[in-house]
């Protein structure tokens, strides 16, 4: 049983819990093999689990012994009774191996997930930030 009625809301908290203890296996298990993933860093999108697979081995492994927080704010959803849609501002702060943080951003995301059996995957994710007209650079740091 889920900690959460909302998949929208478990979805993050696995999340977290999985970047944090960087398990590639727990964070691809919150997709659909046939996710479609707008990502902010490097590529236009990914489609399919392999690629996401790759990037999130990628990401895990060029953390050496840093370790990522993730922290959620400002976080909706709808839900049904086979898709869920929700949106968030992710933090993400990366600590040394003995806890002084190093660096930290923001970014928006947002998820579409669909009942499949007795759990929910993620089939679509689109992160952004937004950016400056003039200097054409994203803001990594949320302001209201």
């Amino acid at each position: 049983m889920s900690k959460y009625a909302d998949p929208v809301l478990q979805m993050i908290e696995t999340y977290k819990e999985s970047v944090l203890n960087k398990n590639v296996d727990a964070f691809c298990a919150l997709y659909d093999s046939d996710i479609h993933i707008f990502d902010m860093w490097d590529q236009w999108s990914m489609r399919g689990i392999n690629a996401w697979r790759a990037m999130a081995n990628d990401w895990f492994t060029s953390l050496g012994t840093e370790r990522v927080t993730v922290e959620a704010r400002n976080v909706e959803s709808v839900v049904t009774a086979d898709m869920a849609v929700g949106h968030a501002i992710f933090s993400y702060t990366a600590f040394s191996a003995q806890g002084e943080k190093l660096r930290s951003l923001d970014n928006r995301i947002t998820v579409v997930l669909k009942r499949v059996g007795d759990s929910w995957k993620v089939i679509h994710e689109h992160t952004s930030a937004p950016i400056n007209h003039e200097s054409l650079k994203a803001y990594l740091k949320y302001t209201e």
